[in-house]
């Protein structure tokens, strides 16, 4: 598995570099900014931010109706996520690629074959071979450079190979060896190193060794450390059985380069090796050391997986926004033109309209006035006649009844509570502060432990004075129920906020509202709620659950 991710690098390396310098020109033609960044991070070695200014790319190209602009970006975006172990993204990538490339073009032909082989690549490591082996053959059907050919030719081979069709790989390799004069040094000794290795699993006797070192030393001599790694490997293989000692030697070189090239997967596969040719207590310690740089890589891999999974995500979202954007205009030029066609009836209509108009405006405005006069006079009747007359009677009380019980004068004043609570809720402040104050006030030290978190970070103060009103008083309320009914020593309250969603849990270990039966207060916080668009939900397992959902936007 280890020459075959090396394999693929290569591959990868070199279809992209070739993209890129047949696209300089383009690219300055069309003026793409994104496209010449993303190049920027890929040539650093950072595949997100790559990937990222890709998709920007394309998305600028997209909106500049440049047909090719989408494939090569698109392209680009698969051989990121092939290389990065997203198989499955890179084939949705690379599939949605096709359509932008014209295959009767030939200046297109560059990437279309770089497009297939990505998709060969993809499907060779979903194990899918028989569609591996149809897109190397469509890679090849674009190609007119030879170079191409012989890399998407060694691929179909190693498709072969890993079907265990030797003779199949071998047919491949003598194919690609009849165009030996014109293949490179260093091209020559992968393919021959690949020969020997087909031809020693076809044939177990076979001496594949003075192969695997005249291909070896093509790569010292052309200081080529990755292919230096597939030799090591496979005379370390060849000799793991027949001279364990050459093979730890090699298994050692090979370890030794990869760390000198920091390539993990090859680190991984020497350190196998060497786990089972070593000493029982070396191979301990490569053990740990093996399983320590797998885990690390797989974790990278899955992070990388996710942040492109997120991309691809707010690619999509944006994509459809655009559609909507393109749907918005249409239906607004089709209005504008019903308007132009009633412009003379309107034009008419308006004049008589804005007479009645200003009528109505001025009967309104009237209304109003009467509206908050009443609304005044309202209030104030309600707090003379059921507030103050109330507070007065039971001053009245307290003064002729010295002897009054404390628990009958709380009765008493909760009565008065009671009427005034709707009143006093529309002047009563509730910003954070306020909010905390209230919270704290139902809690003590002896009866109910209270457990705030989170309020700090939602940006209370932040929200409008409505949102905060309703939601201040839905808490109040809850917690009022927990005071009187619920019998809780302990409360909680979570509030997070994601972008503009909030949600705030309650939860007390009181008896629940199976126990009591909930007044006019909680059954009216869903009202409150739904005046600011949010919801409430109540969970009556175990103690008293409630939570709130809203959105400040």
């Amino acid at each position: 598995m280890r020459i075959l991710y090396f394999l693929l690098f290569v591959l990868i390396v070199s279809c992209t570099q070739k993209e890129k310098n047949n696209t300089n020109q383009s690219e300055k033609e069309t003026d793409n900014p994104y496209y010449e960044k993303a190049w920027s991070y890929l040539d650093k070695k950072d595949p997100i931010n790559a990937f990222e200014y890709f998709n920007k790319a394309k998305e600028l190209f997209l909106k500049n109706n440049d047909s090719l602009g989408i494939g090569k970006s698109l392209m680009n975006m698969g051989i990121i996520l092939t290389d990065q172990g997203d198989y499955f993204g890179a084939q949705e990538t690379s599939l949605e690629a096709i359509q932008y490339f014209k295959e009767n073009d030939e200046t297109n032909y560059n990437y279309i074959n770089a497009n297939y082989n990505n998709l060969g690549i993809a499907s060779y490591n979903l194990r899918d071979y028989n569609n591996s082996l149809n897109f190397y053959d469509l890679a090849i059907s674009f190609s007119h450079d030879l170079k191409d050919i012989i890399i998407y030719l060694n691929n179909k081979a190693n498709v072969y190979k890993q079907t265990k069709e030797y003779y199949k790989a071998i047919e491949v390799y003598n194919e690609i060896f009849s165009k030996k004069e014109k293949i490179s040094p260093i091209e020559y000794a992968r393919i021959l190193s690949n020969f020997a290795k087909v031809k020693w699993l076809q044939n177990p006797n076979y001496n594949p060794v003075s192969e695997l070192n005249e291909a070896l030393n093509i790569r010292l001599k052309e200081k080529d450390l990755f292919g230096q790694n597939t030799s090591y490997a496979y005379l370390a293989d060849y000799y793991t059985k027949k001279q364990p000692d050459s093979a730890l030697l090699y298994a050692h070189k090979m370890y030794n380069v990869a760390q000198q090239i920091k390539n993990p997967n090859d680190q991984i596969e020497a350190l196998q090796k060497l786990v089972i040719l070593e000493n029982p207590e070396k191979s301990k310690d490569y053990f740990l050391t093996y399983q320590k740089l797998n885990d690390s890589l797989q974790t990278a891999r899955n992070k990388a997986k996710n942040q492109f999974a997120l991309i691809r995500y707010e690619t999509e979202k944006s994509k459809a926004d655009f559609q909507k954007s393109q749907a918005d205009n249409v239906k607004k030029q089709n209005q504008i033109l019903k308007q132009y066609a009633g412009l003379g009836i309107l034009g008419l209509a308006l004049i008589g309209t804005g007479f009645w108009y200003k009528r109505r405006k001025k009967r309104l405005e009237k209304e109003k006035e009467l509206e908050v006069k009443n609304t005044e006079l309202r209030y104030s009747k309600k707090v003379h006649d059921k507030v103050a007359n109330k507070v007065y009677r039971v001053m009245s009380e307290v003064e002729n009844t010295p002897e009054m019980k404390k628990e009958v004068l709380l009765d008493k004043l909760e009565g008065i509570y009671e009427i005034s609570r709707d009143i006093s809720y529309d002047h009563e402040p509730t910003d954070e502060k306020h909010l905390v104050k209230m919270l704290e006030s139902y809690s003590s030290k002896d009866t109910v432990q209270l457990v705030q978190v989170g309020i700090s970070e939602i940006g209370w103060d932040e929200f409008n004075k409505e949102i905060q009103s309703e939601v201040y008083h839905v808490l109040q309320e809850l917690m009022t129920n927990m005071k009187k009914h619920s019998q809780a020593t302990r409360v909680v309250i979570r509030m997070s906020r994601i972008q503009n969603d909030i949600i705030i849990r309650y939860s007390d270990n009181g008896i629940g509202s199976e126990t009591f039966s909930p007044k006019n207060g909680i059954k009216n916080t869903g009202n409150r709620m739904e005046t600011i668009g949010g919801t409430i939900t109540f969970d009556s397992g175990e103690g008293f659950k409630a939570e709130l959902k809203f959105s400040v936007q």
